[in-house]
């Protein structure tokens, strides 16, 4: 039979798994919410190609692709695209150049997050390649030209939602990395 000491060392290690179960949990959210928007076009998230092609451009099919560029308040970036809009065919691989510059007298590290509007958009939105994939450091005064490669994924046109969308925007926010001596 047991007692009630050990009741409560049972009840009281059943708690600590749980809180150490939700603790956890809490730290992998963020990659797993990465990931599982990555892979459903969630929120406006576009996909990673598996590989480096793309599946070959559809006679007819164009969309406009508009691009934006911003950072966080407070970093001290320049960051804008060369061009702000191109025609693209879908299922076409296409290229995209972004320009970034470290205004201030320190070494800057940053990571960009991004997102495409409308959001029916996103999960047919491929990249290829893309600065945003890791992180980007720039020296003082430093401009540095980020290439994102990608395509419009030719099953847009069979999605009655998304069907009919003729210009998708691609937009991202450049934000510091915090570490020891970036300045950030």
């Amino acid at each position: 039979m047991t007692t009630l000491a050990q009741k409560n060392r049972k009840v009281g290690l059943m708690a600590a798994a749980l809180v150490g179960a939700m603790i956890a949990l809490g730290f992998a959210s963020v990659p797993l919410y990465r990931i599982f928007c990555q892979v459903t076009g969630f929120a406006g998230t576009t996909k990673m190609a598996v590989g480096t092609e793309a599946p070959g451009a559809v006679v007819g099919k164009i969309v406009r692709v508009r691009f934006d560029g911003n950072v966080t308040p407070g970093m001290p970036w320049k960051f804008a695209p060369e061009e702000h809009v191109q025609r693209v065919a879908v299922g076409a691989r296409d290229m995209a150049f972004y320009n970034a510059t470290n205004m201030s007298d320190k070494p800057i590290k940053g990571t960009a997050t991004f997102n495409v509007t409308p959001s029916q958009a996103g999960q047919y939105f491929t990249k290829i390649q893309c600065f945003c994939f890791t992180e980007q450091e720039l020296k003082p005064g430093e401009t540095m030209r980020m290439p994102v490669i990608f395509y419009v994924d030719p099953k847009i046109l069979q999605d009655p939602d998304a069907k009919d969308i003729n210009e998708i925007t691609l937009s991202y926010t450049f934000f510091p990395v915090d570490s020891a001596g970036n300045g950030g």
